[in-house]
């Protein structure tokens, strides 16, 4: 079985090649940056989502019953994680929560909720976190569906804020790499 620092290592070359670039953008929170990461090229990898998973798999706390994120960005990482889980006899269900409830049916703001119960205690994964504003409001919103969320995971802290935003509200964010962290496996 690899070792967690094996696995970020491997993780590590596929992200700065595929998934950081450097430039002038524009980012969602309206910040102009001098990079940016765009998680979703190695999400969408097959080694870069199957070392995803594992690695999440690894950092989760054994007492965590479902993992789960906004729409998009934590799409395939929920799922891989939940696949993961399951083939190493760890089963984990995924859920995923909109970004605005559905306008039809039973308008759910979470899908996936019924292999969910009240008071289960939950990861909330994201992919970049800059001011932790959509991850912040992930766990407002899994609490307010009765889920108890007792880790927040991501793959990217840029360093910018959120983690102290998160934590003020009482959340403590495990980045698999802060920008400092990943930048020095460039060398």
């Amino acid at each position: 079985m690899e070792q967690l620092n094996e696995l970020k290592t491997k993780l590590a070359k596929i992200l700065l090649e595929k998934s950081y670039f450097e430039g002038k953008f524009k980012l969602s929170s309206g910040k102009i940056s001098n990079y940016y990461f765009d998680c979703r090229q190695t999400a969408l990898h097959p080694e870069g989502l199957f070392l995803l998973g594992k690695i999440f798999l690894k950092l989760l706390n054994p007492e965590v019953k479902a993992v789960g994120g906004v729409t998009l960005g934590a799409d395939p990482l929920v799922s891989a994680v939940s696949v993961l889980s399951y083939l190493e006899k760890r089963p984990i269900p995924a859920f995923i929560i909109r970004k605005t409830p559905k306008n039809h049916g039973t308008k759910n703001y979470i899908e996936g909720s019924l292999n969910l119960e009240k008071g289960q205690k939950v990861a909330i994964l994201d992919d970049v976190v800059t001011t932790g504003a959509s991850l912040l409001r992930a766990c407002k919103i899994a609490e307010s569906a009765d889920l108890k969320v007792i880790q927040v995971l991501c793959v990217l802290d840029r360093e910018e804020g959120g983690r102290e935003n998160l934590e003020k509200e009482g959340y403590k964010l495990e980045p698999i790499f802060t920008k400092k962290e990943l930048l020095a496996y460039k060398r």
